[in-house]
Parts: structure tokens; C-alpha cells; sequence
């Protein structure tokens, strides 16, 4: 089942995300303060998928009024390729196009070979014509990763 991801899902999502291997959890960001707020701007674009009773994956999505954007997307390992994430994907769209948004973006790390295999996949675009460019305006907001 795919539904809107709240805030009471945060433990069950954040537990989720320490489990996936290169997965980058910023400490501001993804502190359960940091999602309230993002939840709060986006309450209908984010999504889990609940399979057994549990969240076993997760979408935070937003948008800015022009361009939505998908943040770690991820499915526990034993529940990949099984369509999840696909329906989490097609779901998070849905609702970025009932607040007509026409685009969306992601970013993909490099080195996550089964992401990026993912994206290309269900259809997306690598975009070669551009550079992404990233600027920190908080240096108390360190991102780790998950090297399991």
C-alpha cells in the first residue's frame, strides 16, 4: 500500500533509511524537526509503501510552485524489485500533477549503481547539459553516510 507520509511516520522511515547502504542522512535536514517542516510545506507530495504492517519504503517530495523534487527515495532491500518503488514514484507524480507542477527533479549520487539503474529504468533522464551546483549555508548540517 502506498499512502502520504505524515510525521508520525518519521522513527519507522528515519530507521529505514539508517538500513540502506550509501544512503546520506544530513543531521539537520532529516532530524524529525527538519522533516516536520518540510512535511508541513509538502503535506501531499511524500509517500511510504507499507507491506507486512511496516514502512518499508519512502519518498520525501516537494515542489516550489514550478519544479518538484524527489529526496531519498528508497525500498528496504528485501522488498526491491517488487514495484514499490515504481508505484511510490507514479504516486509522488500524481500528486505533484493535482498541484500542477510539470517537472520533476532527483539527484542520484554517482556511486549508487542500483539508484541510477532504477531511474534509467522507469524512464528518467540523466541530464548532460547542465552542472549542479550546491552552496552550504549551515556547516552545522553535516551529512553522513551509511556505509554498512
Amino acid at each position: 500500500m502506498i499512502r502520504v507520509m505524515t510525521i508520525d511516520d518519521y522513527d519507522e522511515v528515519y530507521h529505514l533509511w539508517k538500513k540502506i547502504r550509501g544512503f546520506g542522512i544530513r543531521s539537520m535536514d532529516d532530524s524529525r524537526e527538519g522533516v516536520a517542516r518540510f512535511l508541513k510545506r509538502n503535506p501531499t507530495t511524500s509517500v511510504v509503501a507499507v507491506e507486512d504492517g511496516r514502512i518499508v519504503g519512502s519518498i520525501l517530495c516537494g515542489h516550489d510552485g514550478r519544479r518538484g523534487c524527489f529526496y531519498h527515495v528508497c525500498v528496504d532491500e528485501g522488498y526491491r524489485r517488487h514495484g514499490i518503488g515504481k508505484a511510490m514514484v507514479v504516486r509522488a507524480m500524481e500528486a505533484l500533477k493535482a498541484e500542477e507542477i510539470n517537472k520533476v527533479c532527483l539527484i542520484a549520487f554517482t556511486k549508487n549503481d542500483i539508484g541510477n539503474a532504477f531511474w534509467n529504468t522507469i524512464g528518467w533522464t540523466k541530464r548532460l547539459d547542465l552542472n549542479y551546483y550546491d552552496f552550504t549555508l549551515n556547516e552545522e548540517n553535516i551529512t553522513a553516510f551509511n556505509e554498512q
